[in-house]
């Protein structure tokens, strides 16, 4: 299975193993209330993006748009930490009581390695 990411401004193609092609698919553990709140986020995320788009047709200062680009960073770091929380939290720690704990342990590691590069 292929699955795209995009962390720290690179998109990544990856492939992933067989046995966890399931686990990817769907996921049970997120409440409406969570959803709803990375959802919202995400959101606004994306019209701070369109704004960007337009302060660079408008021929912005650069400084500024380069100031709103650090505020788009910054909001993603925060799902992105938010989601690996949820990850670590659930999907690792189910995988752990279930016996698939390794795999997943592999996985987040995997993560965390493209999360942290500079």
């Amino acid at each position: 299975m292929v699955y795209y990411s995009y962390l720290k401004g690179v998109l990544n193609v990856e492939e992933v193993s067989e046995s966890m092609e399931d686990h990817h698919k769907t996921v049970h553990h997120r409440t409406a209330m969570s959803k709803d709140q990375l959802t919202n986020r995400l959101k606004r995320i994306e019209g701070q993006v369109r704004g960007i788009q337009k302060m660079v047709e408008d021929d912005r200062y650069c400084v500024d748009i380069l100031t709103q680009i650090s505020a788009i960073n910054a909001a993603m770091k925060k799902v992105s930490l938010q989601l690996l929380e949820d990850h670590s939290k659930h999907c690792v720690a189910d995988a752990i009581k279930d016996g698939d704990g390794d795999q997943a342990i592999e996985e987040l590691m995997s993560v965390v390695e493209r999360f942290t590069k500079a």
